[in-house]
């Protein structure tokens, strides 16, 4: 299977239901959860690739600096003790990585963040705060969503 950017590559639809879409990387895009007990990122590969293990090497080390980048973010800008990153995919199979911020305060510490009912979803003016601060701190990086 071919793993470069696809033509009309679009988001799985429960990822694009669930989350709010800050903005683009060189290699994936970035994606926050709508559940604000945590902060829940996910970065989704502009692929057709479903598994790790089948993007080229050149590819996963791409991949593993976004993931690197975003999980810094996570930890420089919210008080957390520990990163979650995971690629499940049990529902939805597009690839996509997910990386969360957890501590022991959270409602679900120190359980999975995975399938627990959110309180909450952020309002708008968080989410654009968070997005701002994103793209301050990746420049250029990040393209607009």
């Amino acid at each position: 299977m071919s793993e470069q950017a696809q033509p009309g590559f679009e988001l799985a639809a429960p990822l694009r239901a669930d989350c709010h879409v800050l903005g683009r990387l060189p290699l994936c895009h970035v994606l926050l959860m709508n559940k604000a007990e945590v902060p829940w990122f996910i970065l989704v590969p502009e692929t057709e690739v479903i598994e790790l293990c089948d993007l080229s090497v050149e590819m996963q080390t791409r991949l593993q600096g976004e993931i690197n980048l975003l999980s810094r973010f996570v930890r420089g800008q919210f008080e957390i003790t520990k990163l979650n990153v995971a690629a499940i995919g049990n529902i939805v199979a597009q690839m996509h990585i997910h990386i969360i911020g957890r501590h022991p305060r959270d409602p679900w510490w120190p359980n999975v963040a995975w399938g627990q009912t959110s309180a909450g979803g952020y309002d708008t003016a968080r989410v654009s705060e968070i997005a701002t601060r994103l793209a301050e701190q990746f420049g250029d990086a990040l393209q607009a969503a």
